[in-house]
Order: C-alpha cells, then structure tokens, then sequence
C-alpha cells in the first residue's frame, strides 16, 4: 500500500519516494521539514539534482535523513525524487551516503 500524499500543487512526489518513505518511517510532514530546513544542502547523484539532510536520532544512535529533489521550471514546483535514512553522521563535502538499493532503483528511473 503507498502513501496517500496531499494533492499540492507545490510538491510533486514519485512512486519511489513514496516507497522509500514507507521503508524508512518517514511522514509526508517530516520530509517536507528537511526540504524547507535542511541542516545541510549538497548537489545531487543525479544529473540537475540537490541534496538536502537534516541531523536526526540520538546522541547513542545518530541518523541523517536525506532527500533528493528537482526543482521545476514549468509548474514553478518541486519534485521529491527519493528519500533516505542514513544510520550514521556523513562526511561533509564528500559524496552523499546513498544506499546502493536505491541507486539501483534511481539508474533504472532515469534510463525511462
């Protein structure tokens, strides 16, 4: 069963990231709160992306939750392409820490 996100006009979301955030436990509220304050903006992996993380968890157990999105040109919206928990502090300035299932998953998206 996917998630039944808000018909907004602003953001735009794929079915990946709409998996991804079942798989993870992350809320349309909560994605939407790294996007408009991220601890930390980068460039995407993908071709036009950004990169956006917000620090997450517990001192014990630290996290980073992070999304990767598209800014529209046309629609003047925002398209949510994929998101992820990273269970660990990255590395500033170095490649973001993506999951390989979910670059496999992002090559075959945007081979269609």
């Amino acid at each position: 069963m996917l998630l039944k996100l808000s018909d907004s006009p602003k953001y735009f979301w794929t079915q990946h990231s709409k998996i991804k955030m079942r798989q993870y436990r992350l809320s349309e509220q909560r994605v939407l709160r790294v996007l408009r304050r991220p601890d930390r903006k980068e460039e995407g992996i993908a071709p036009d992306t950004l990169a956006a993380m917000q620090i997450a968890g517990t001192k014990k157990h630290p996290t980073e939750i992070w999304l990767m999105y598209i800014i529209l040109k046309r629609s003047k919206g925002i398209k949510i392409i994929s998101t992820w928990r990273y269970p660990a502090r990255s590395p500033i300035g170095k490649s973001i820490p993506v999951p390989q299932d979910i670059l496999d998953e992002l090559d075959s998206i945007l081979r269609e």
